[in-house]
């Protein structure tokens, strides 16, 4: 299955936004200040975004815990009701764009809107698009013992196991040659 440009930059923001939590192995919060939002407005290249605040930092930080149980759910319906719950939160105004070389696409969120705002309905109609297209098992977490990044799985065999984040599927190939080449005495 393959999603079109702004359904993956979606995705690939919501796997951004999700990961800022801290972890289990990892009580970093990697958003919590206005200049971690700032840097993720750019790294994710929002367009059109004003000076941001420190409310449009709380809004945002309020969004993780609600996006973040659809990468572990493990039935459609239930994470259609979280989806739907999450957009429902936002405000929706469909419209056509061509901004910043991009090709036409469609916006989901009206201008002007808080960022907040067009994180929750840009990333909710993405995941509603997973969802609808029967793709929901592409949003995982990462199968590394010592990890638990969201991730989307966007390759065409669904065999993406590790997150990109960090070197998690490297070190576990190293570490399973290190130790394949100990059990065989070289």
């Amino acid at each position: 299955m393959t999603f079109s440009h702004d359904t993956e930059q979606a995705l690939g923001t919501l796997v951004r936004l999700v990961n800022t939590l801290p972890g289990p192995n990892s009580q970093v919060d990697t958003m919590d200040s206005l200049e971690d939002l700032e840097k993720f407005v750019q790294e994710r290249e929002f367009s059109a975004v004003g000076t941001l605040t420190e409310k449009d930092l709380s809004e945002v930080r309020e969004l993780r815990p609600l996006f973040s149980p659809v990468f572990t759910t493990e039935s459609d319906a239930t994470a259609a009701a979280m989806i739907n719950a999450i957009v429902a939160r936002g405000t929706t105004t469909p419209r056509l764009t061509n901004h910043d070389g991009h090709p036409w696409h469609i916006h989901y969120s009206r201008d002007g809107a808080s960022l907040a705002c067009r994180i929750t309905v840009e990333c909710g109609i993405a995941l509603a698009q997973v969802i609808s297209a029967g793709e929901r098992e592409r949003l995982r977490r990462c199968e590394a013992p010592d990890c638990d990044d969201a991730l989307i799985d966007l390759s065409r065999n669904r065999s993406k196991r590790y997150c990109d984040a960090r070197t998690c599927g490297n070190r576990l190939h190293v570490a399973a040659y290190r130790e394949r080449r100990k059990a065989s005495g070289e």
